[in-house]
């Protein structure tokens, strides 16, 4: 199997059973027996074609005598494929993208749908500079248009397009030092491409799967973005305090509050789902954590005996997802609809989480969206119905300051995923 088929079975899959691509790519490349190179080929050519879709569909219908809606869906998917290849990258020839796409097409469709794609794509390649380009953001960057409106309300104009841009960004891995076993300078030294976080210390953007490497399994990492880290280096947990993780998987804040706490302390880190705690258990033992148990819990529902014990609880709640759109591109294929009703959600884990709060201590609520729906106006609502809570103001560098106690980082001005964090102070 090469890139290219693995790629299309692992579209085909995602468009059949909704499924994620991240997690159908892992597995096929794994199944097709790909190297790393052609690994990490298998993910572009998937990833660019669900980051450009719409614009990749809107060029090869100029090439196109019908609508490319009404073409086999599996054609579609070979002719965006190699579209892909011809438009977006530099380093593939023109000649093999639609060589390939044919074969692939009389062997997954029929003769005549391989002389249309063999037709179509030259055409693609003759006329690339030529091509009519879009009016409109939503054809452009490939978000519905209803995304896109949805996107500008809490964003506005003046930022919309830079966010929607950086969206389709192929963003390297930001890994996190775990000064429990080593220090920067080592885990620098063991990559040949580390590059400094400009404003996060002990954090480096590498290239390749970092899970691959001996570094990784020594324990002197794990991933996590810099926005993830900087909510959990806000909330400021300190060694020997009680700390709760409410909707802790896959882990990440759970191990960036034990190497703060120094490995002294306690933390509780709970999920809905039992085998995501799994995960975190064995992130804790590859990091050398001994302070985090885990169990088995809906965030909504209420514990007596945890009342007022932990100084710190994150609530880090699900959300829309939608500002991890360059790191998982189908996200912005999901039910705008079904988003919709996050916000209540997001309110049950909150009031339920605070009452978990010692007098004094700190309450951090954070998404990976930038949705004003899910973000200020869940906190807003929060503290109009709790007067022992009030927003605390922050500052981390000279680009992170809330006076306000909330913060959106944004990946086209911070650098980071699109993440909401806010900290809360309950009355001493």
């Amino acid at each position: 199997m090469s890139a290219r088929d693995t790629a299309l079975s692992a579209l085909i899959t995602c468009r059949r059973q909704s499924a994620w691509s991240d997690n159908v790519l892992r597995s096929q490349c794994v199944r097709d027996g790909l190297d790393k190179r052609d690994t990490a080929l298998a993910f572009r050519l998937c990833y660019g074609v669900q980051q450009n879709k719409m614009l990749l569909d809107y060029d090869l219908q100029q090439c196109l005598n019908g609508p490319i809606s009404k073409l086999q869906p599996i054609v579609a998917d070979i002719l965006r494929i190699a579209a892909y290849q011809i438009l977006f990258l530099d380093k593939i020839p023109h000649s093999a993208a639609v060589n390939a796409a044919v074969e692939q097409g009389k062997r997954h469709a029929n003769p005549r749908a391989a002389g249309l794609i063999n037709a179509v794509l030259r055409k693609l390649s003759r006329s690339k500079d030529s091509l009519q380009q879009p009016s409109d953001l939503a054809t452009k960057y490939s978000h519905s248009s209803e995304l896109v409106a949805l996107l500008c309300e809490s964003l506005g104009d003046d930022l919309l397009g830079g966010y929607l841009a950086a969206d389709n960004e192929s963003p390297k891995t930001c890994i996190q030092v775990n000064t429990l076993s080593t220090d920067s300078k080592a885990v620098q030294a063991s990559f040949a491409d580390a590059e400094v976080h400009p404003w996060l210390p002990d954090c480096f953007f590498i290239g390749g799967d970092p899970a691959s490497t001996q570094a990784f399994s020594d324990g002197w990492f794990y991933v996590q973005d810099a926005a993830a880290r900087l909510a959990v280096l806000v909330a400021d947990p300190k060694p020997e305090m009680n700390v709760l993780d409410c909707c802790a998987a896959p882990g990440g804040k759970s191990f960036a509050a034990a190497v703060a706490m120094q490995n002294r302390g306690a933390i509780v880190s709970c999920d809905l789902h039992e085998n995501k705690l799994h995960k975190i258990q064995e992130g804790a033992e590859r990091l050398g954590i001994s302070i985090i148990s885990t169990k088995c819990h809906d965030a909504r529902e209420y514990l007596p005996e945890w009342d007022a014990k932990f100084d710190v609880v994150i609530a880090d709640v699900p959300c829309s997802g939608l500002g991890v759109i360059r790191k998982k591109p189908d996200i912005r294929e999901k039910s705008l609809a079904e988003a919709a009703a996050l916000p209540a959600l997001q309110r049950s884990i909150l009031n339920t989480a605070c009452r978990y709060v010692k007098r004094g201590g700190v309450l951090l609520y954070s998404t990976c969206t930038v949705l004003r729906r899910e973000n200020e106006d869940v906190v807003s609502a929060f503290l109009s119905e709790h007067a022992e809570f009030s927003a605390e103001k922050f500052s981390f560098s000279d680009l992170i300051s809330a006076e306000n106690g909330c913060i959106t980082l944004l990946p086209n001005v911070h650098g980071t995923d699109g993440f909401f964090i806010c900290k809360m102070r309950k009355q001493g």
